[in-house]
């Protein structure tokens, strides 16, 4: 079999370019509608004390050495949300960022474990706010890309329909043929019915990661096909830093956009709660020492700046995956100057 050559060369550059030229249109463009609204660009560190604290969020490990200090571990970041976040406590309202963000285990079509997130936030707003954001992002990309249709391995979307808004439940009663509500709080009932579907179950898969199977299996494949999909209102389970419902605190102010069946954003309206949110994160730490033997630290700097920071609502999209179906390409690294550098 005989590889690829390597992106510098000029054969291949030359091949890759016009992905890439678009990739700078879309960023520049971005850059100036944020701006448009009022949105503030910001910088943010890309080590931090801790990379998150969710269960399946795997992280790079970084040295730091003074002279004739012991060494003190940080993480590269794997989203900038923390420190966004305190800089809402400092009394920031309006900001976003295009963060290189690093995550490891995660390397696929769709998956580079360096990539860019566009991350913004709105204080003081709802989280439905977001969902209009969605359209309109989705729209300037087809217009930067000059695609009629966006698509992605057979699948199409109208950039120009709106996006539905479809609540967890009604996504799996529809594409799963499953009935969530009911078994919200029973993993067993939960895991019959999955099985029913087809879905495999083993004995230690705990009721997270039952729904994230279904999800993936059943589900996600129908999203944002014909039009783009908000999946919204997740169970809290599924939505560590995202603040309830107020209406049915079983479920979340958590949505996820998805277009040709690529999820692009996910969207919360925060949680501020502190205490919860220290719960949480112990929680997904002790899973994940179940599960992987290690956990990371929590962040007791963004602990601390929840109580002062305002409501809002922030939502995080991966650029890259924009850029793709912007240039109509299928593979990440399409749209990568550098793609990732070692061999896998």
């Amino acid at each position: 079999m005989t590889s690829a050559p390597p992106f510098w060369s000029p054969e291949r550059h030359a091949a890759r370019r016009p992905a890439l030229l678009i990739r700078t249109k879309l960023k520049t463009a971005l850059r100036a509608a944020l701006e448009a609204k009022r949105f503030m660009e910001v910088d943010t560190g890309l080590i931090q004390i801790s990379p998150g604290n969710e269960t399946h969020l795997h992280a790079f490990e970084t040295t730091w050495r003074a002279p004739g200090e012991d060494s003190v571990t940080g993480y590269l970041i794997t989203s900038p949300e923390f420190a966004m976040k305190k800089l809402l406590a400092a009394g920031e309202a309006h900001i976003y960022q295009f963060a290189p963000c690093f995550r490891a285990r995660e390397i696929s079509r769709l998956h580079s474990p360096e990539f860019t997130m566009l991350e913004f936030y709105r204080a003081n707003e709802s989280y439905t706010e977001l969902m209009q954001d969605c359209a309109w992002i989705l729209r300037l990309a087809a217009r930067i890309g000059k695609r009629d249709t966006l698509t992605y391995r057979g699948r199409e979307c109208d950039h120009y329909a709106e996006p539905e808004r479809l609540s967890v439940c009604a996504a799996f009663a529809r594409h799963a043929g499953i009935e969530l509500e009911p078994l919200l709080k029973d993993r067993d009932a939960f895991a019959a019915a999955a099985l029913d579907r087809g879905i495999r179950v083993a004995l230690d898969d705990t009721w997270s990661d039952i729904f994230s199977r279904v999800m993936v299996e059943k589900v996600e494949p129908h999203l944002g096909v014909g039009r783009a999909t908000i999946l919204d209102r997740y169970p809290v389970s599924e939505a560590a830093l995202a603040r309830p419902c107020p209406e049915d605190p079983r479920f979340a102010e958590r949505f996820e956009f998805y277009v040709c069946g690529i999820e692009l954003a996910n969207a919360f309206g925060e949680l501020t709660d502190a205490a919860e949110q220290r719960r949480r994160f112990e929680a997904d730490m002790a899973e994940k020492q179940r599960l992987y033997g290690e956990t990371y630290p929590l962040d007791e700097d963004f602990l601390a700046a929840l109580p002062l920071m305002p409501p809002a609502c922030g939502m995080a999209l991966g650029f890259d995956r924009l850029a793709m179906l912007a240039a109509g390409v299928e593979n990440i690294e399409d749209v990568l100057f550098t793609p990732w550098p070692l061999a896998v």
